[in-house]
Parts: structure tokens; sequence; C-alpha cells
């Protein structure tokens, strides 16, 4: 041994006395303790420190933080009951998401009904014991997220609204001149507060009405968020003048919108309902309030995003687990591009409000990645693994599964003050694959979408892919300028199907799905495509139509919708789905989605309202319909405003 060799030192005690030993020991005691101590000083992101903390301890994720592509997928560990499909029978409707999601699902509607019976006096005390709890949580939750990214949320209202070419809601909240339009918008406005009131009795604080039971229903696609039709209605409230309902659901969300559920959420849906309509809520009226909630709801969505890829899972818990999954009808554990394509318009947002460039980062490396690979004729299939990066099957649709994804890359183009050169690129590109391989004319000389499957179509256009004509017609000026007056016919053409489809029923109502094969034309030949669930993109593609051609006929078949929608839809407690709408005597379905308050009747209301009422030079609707402001940030990094106007109120 060495201290053997050296002179003076013995082989038993080595030369030191006991005293000596003790301070020896003692010493060596404090350095350990001293460098153990040390770790705890150091930044989470020390390698160090990851490696002596424990795997097993819960590590809060900060906005932040750049997170370790370690997830892995969890179809293995999951109940199927957890990855299944969304089902149109009972109601929890994805509002884009349907080709192929309509798998039986096992709810908790028996138990939720039940409660709705019997319970609802220990669901209402437990509300409002939790109601000051979940607003101080929610602000300990965002101070601890600011803290761990250092952003400054310091966002400048003031400075945002001098920023808007116009006042949001116009010089007289839109008011129409003409008396009859005025008597229609009249009407809209009715329709929506006798939805909202007989949500607000039967099912207030649950995420939709069932109008004929009159109870609530809570679902599954939002992860035990609550109140989505509250969240969902209120910039719809607010711009239509009703302002004692809209104080009403600003209420609740302020006290009652519990963020902090642990349940398993579809990213998607909560990302267009919620995220989007929190965003809106807060652009509209500069409620603190709402910037603060939606913060909190955004940094729960970040987990999502911790893949190989990059590209998110369908399915995130909300709880501080944030582990995600893919759907379990998804081809191979994929992920669906309607889903993880429309998230820019939020997330840009969300790092305006934040200042913290993490949630554009996230959609930003989306587009990167799809950039990158291969695309069959210049087209986007509808199913990505998130793992590999790779398409998993060769199915095309601008219907359900794919749709949003196109709205989503002119709408940031123009959301980008048109400064976002790469997503109109990817659109025109996108445009001129679908023109090629999908625009079909039927023998009766209609316009329609058909469906690609690996070369092949299939001659069917889903009511979801009925937004397009909108699509189409609010990036017409944009494009080649030799293709303008083409992309307003075209629009034009696809909307005229659209309304086909509605004219041919017996109820003046639109199919799930319609086919142009065998025969018919812009009609459903199967059973299972013969529902109408309150659904939009029909009056979408008439609300831009008439916004950017003021053409009469628009008008008029919005006005057709609304006699349809009360002569079939309204029953004593609200408005239903049916379900065939070529039956002279209609069934229903039982729900009041949530979309019909934020999307059908807002969409109707801006269609007999002004354009200057949430103008187009500064507003783009996500695909909920919640406005969401242009991004000027040569106006907003300056010293003011684009122009000098009078309050929007």
């Amino acid at each position: 041994m060495v201290f053997r060799k050296l002179p003076g030192v013995s082989a038993s005690g080595m030369g030191l006395r006991l005293s000596q030993k003790f301070v020896f020991l003692l010493f060596l005691s404090g350095l350990v303790t001293l460098c153990f101590g040390a770790l705890f000083f150091l930044p989470d992101s020390v390698r160090l420190k990851r490696i002596f903390l424990s795997k097993t301890e819960s590590q809060p994720v900060t906005v932040g933080s750049e997170n370790d592509v370690r997830e892995h997928l969890k179809k293995g560990a999951k109940d199927p009951e957890h990855l299944r499909g969304i089902t149109s029978a009972k109601g929890e409707t994805s509002t884009k998401l349907k080709a192929l999601s309509r798998k039986p699902a096992v709810t908790n509607e028996a138990k939720t009904d039940k409660k709705d019976a019997g319970g609802e006096a220990l669901e209402d005390m437990t509300l409002s014991r939790s109601k000051t709890e979940s607003a101080s949580k929610d602000e300990k939750v965002t101070s601890s997220s600011n803290q761990g990214a250092n952003t400054d949320t310091s966002f400048d209202y003031n400075k945002f609204k001098k920023c808007l070419l116009k006042p949001p809601l116009g010089i007289e909240h839109g008011k129409p001149s003409d008396p009859q339009t005025l008597q229609r918008r009249e009407k809209v406005k009715e329709m929506m507060k006798f939805a909202w009131d007989n949500y607000k009795s039967f099912a207030w604080g649950k995420n939709e009405l069932r109008p004929l039971t009159r109870n609530g229903h809570i679902g599954n696609m939002f992860g035990g968020l609550r109140g989505a039709s509250i969240v969902d209605s209120l910039d719809t409230l607010y711009i239509m003048g009703l302002m004692d309902e809209y104080n009403d659901a600003k209420e609740w969300v302020e006290t009652s919108l519990d963020l902090n559920s642990n349940g398993e959420a579809s990213l998607f849906e909560v990302n267009i309902r919620y995220v989007g309509g929190l965003l809106s809520a807060y652009y509209l009226t500069g409620e603190e309030m709402f910037k603060r909630k939606v913060m909190v709801l955004g940094e729960k969505l970040l987990p999502a995003f911790n893949t190989p890829t990059g590209i998110p899972r369908g399915v995130i818990n909300l709880g501080s687990s944030g582990t995600s999954w893919s759907w379990g009808w998804a081809s191979a554990g994929s992920s669906i591009l309607a889903e993880f394509g429309t998230l820019h318009l939020e997330f840009v947002h969300l790092s305006e409000l934040s200042n913290n460039g993490i949630y554009t980062e996230k959609v930003m490396n989306i587009r990167k990645l799809l950039n990158k690979i291969e695309k069959p004729h210049g087209l986007y299939p509808n199913f990505l693994s998130p793992v590999s990066g790779n398409w998993v099957q060769h199915h095309v649709s601008i219907g359900g599964l794919g749709d949003s994804f196109y709205e989503y890359l002119i709408k940031s183009y123009l959301m980008s003050d048109k400064t976002d050169e790469e997503a109109k690129k990817m659109y025109y590109s996108a445009l001129e694959a679908i023109e090629a391989n999908l625009v079909q004319k039927s023998p009766g000389g209609l316009t329609y979408m058909a469906e690609w499957r690996g070369g092949i179509l299939d001659h069917k256009m889903g009511h979801l892919a009925c937004f397009s004509g909108g699509m189409v017609v609010i990036g017409a000026d944009d494009g080649a300028p030799e293709k303008r007056q083409h992309y307003l016919d075209l629009a034009a053409e696809i909307t005229h199907t659209c309304h086909e489809s509605y004219s041919r029923s017996a109820t003046k109502l639109g199919p799930e799905a319609f086919r142009f094969d065998g025969g018919a034309e812009a009609t459903a030949t199967r059973l299972s495509d013969r529902y109408y669930i309150l659904r939009p993109e029909v009056i979408e593609s008439y609300m831009y139509m008439w916004r950017l051609t003021h053409d009469p006929k628009y008008r008029e078949w919005g006005w057709e919708a609304v006699e349809a929608l009360e002569q079939h839809c309204r029953v004593e407690a609200g408005f239903s789905g049916i379900r065939d709408v070529y039956a002279q005597t209609v069934s229903h379905d039982n729900m009041q989605q949530s979309f019909f308050l934020s999307e059908t009747l807002k969409y109707l209301y801006l269609l007999f309202s002004d354009d200057d009422l949430l103008p187009l030079e500064d507003w783009v609707f996500n695909t909920e319909a919640h406005p969401l402001p242009v991004v000027r940030k040569s106006c907003l990094q300056g010293e003011g405003g684009t122009h000098d106007k009078t309050t929007s109120e």
C-alpha cells in the first residue's frame, strides 16, 4: 500500500492520533455533504442533477424547458377503451374529425345521466367548494410557469388595439341598413339566446345540452374539462351584444373552469375549442383572466410534442404526468393530419401573449418535417407516424381527418399579415395537387372533391369538406394573378354543390356525406351518412362567399338554412341534430353541440351583418370559428398603431 511506504507512518494507525482521525473524518463528511447539497442549487438542465435525483420524482414541466424525446407509444399499455374513436350517435363528435373515427364508444353517459337525475346537489357542492381553489391554483401554476420559462408576459393590449385597422365590432356592431337583413339577423340572435338559455337551465357547467331529456352531457373528449359550450360561446355572445349572458359565461370561466383535471383529452379538440375560445375572448375584451387561463391550459398541451419527431400524438393526459398516445383506431399508432396540422394559429398567439417562442417552435417543427418528407403526387395523406415521421397510409381527404390542415395553411399566411411565405407556398402547392388529383365534375355538372385512396378515387364528399369553398375564396386574391378568377369560380362551384346537398333533401339540411356514383349526385346513398348534427361548414362557406363577392344568393341560402333549423332541429328545450335528413318525420339525436353555438349561429349572424363586424382585414377565424387577430409585428414592436380609431365598444 502507498501509506506503508511513507516515512513515519505505521501500518496499523497510519501515524494519526485519535483526535487527528476525528478531525479528518469530520472534514471528509463536511465535504461530502457540501458536494451533494450543491446539486440542489444547480439549474434543472444540468445533467449531473438529473442523474442523482430519483427518476420517479415528479418534475414540473415548464413552458421553456426542452424535454427529452424519450416518449414511447402507449398503445400497448392502455386499455382499448381509452383509445376509441368518437361517435356521432352519442354526440361526442369532433368538429373536424369524423370520417374514420365513428367507432362504437364506451362512454360515461350512463353515469352522467344518473348523476344528472339524482346527484346534482353533490356536484354543485363540489363545484362551489372548488371555485375559489380553482382561481388560486391557476394563479400559482401561471406564476410557476412564467418563472421557470423566464418569460415576460406583459403583452400590451392597448398597443394591440391600436394595431387593428378597424374597430372589431364595427361602427354600429355591423348593423345592416336593409330592414329584411336586419330582421333575419335578429332571428339568428334569438336562436342563440334560446339555445343558450336552455343550456343554462338544464346543463350549466356540463359540456353540452341534451335538449330532449333536459340534462347535460360531459363526454370524454376534453379530459375532465367542463363547460365546453360556455367557452365556445363567449365570443358569440359578445359579438351579438348578449351582455348579460356573456357576463354569466365570464363569471363561470373565472370561478368554475378548473384546469387542474387529470383526464385524457383530445389535443385537437381542447386546442380549437378551449384554447381558441379563451384567446378570442381575451383579444375581444381585454379581460386578463382569459389570458391567465389560456396560458395555463396551453402549457398543459406541450408534453404531447415529446415524440421522436416532434409530431404530437392525438390524446394527452392533462394532469401532471403529461403522457400522450395515439388514438386506438388510428392506423399503426399514427397521428392525424387534421389534428397536428390544426395547432398553428392558436400556438402562435400563445407565443405572442407569453413572449415565449416555445409554442411557435413546436408548430414550426411540424411544418419543417412535412416539407422534408416526400408527398405522393404532392398530396398530404391523413396518417403520419410520430415515431418515424413517415406516412402510414396513402389516404387523402379534404373532409374528415385532413380538412383543417389546409385551412390553417392559408389562414397562417393571412394571420401573419401576409409575411409567412412558407405557409403561402405550402397552401398553393397543396391546392394545385388537390385540383390535379381530387377535384371532379359530375355528369350533372357539379364540382366536388373526391377522396383518394392509394391512387383510387372514392367519389364522395363529406359535409366537413364543404368548408373548402370558403377556404378557396379567402385565398383567391393572394395566388398567382392569372388564377384569381379561377379560384373565385372554383370556390363558387364547390359552395353550389354543397348547397345542392341541402336542397335535395326533404329537410333542406345536408347529410354527413354525399356521393357522386351509381347515378346519385350530391345525395347520401348510405343510411349511415344521412344524419345532420348542426354542422357549420356549408354556412361557413356562405359567409365567406358573401363577404368576398356580395352575391345576394348566399344570404338567401343562409336564410333557407335558418328556416330548416327552426322547423326540424328546434325542440322545446334547445336545438338537436337529426338522424335522417331525407325523412319527412325527423328523429332527433338529443344533442346540442357546442359548435352549433360557436360556429353555426355565429357564421349566420355574420352573414346577415355588415362587413365591418370582425372585418377580415383584422381577423381570421380558427376552425371552431373563434376570431384571432392578424399579428402585425412591425406595429406591435413599434411606437404606435396603424390608425387613429375610436373605441370598438
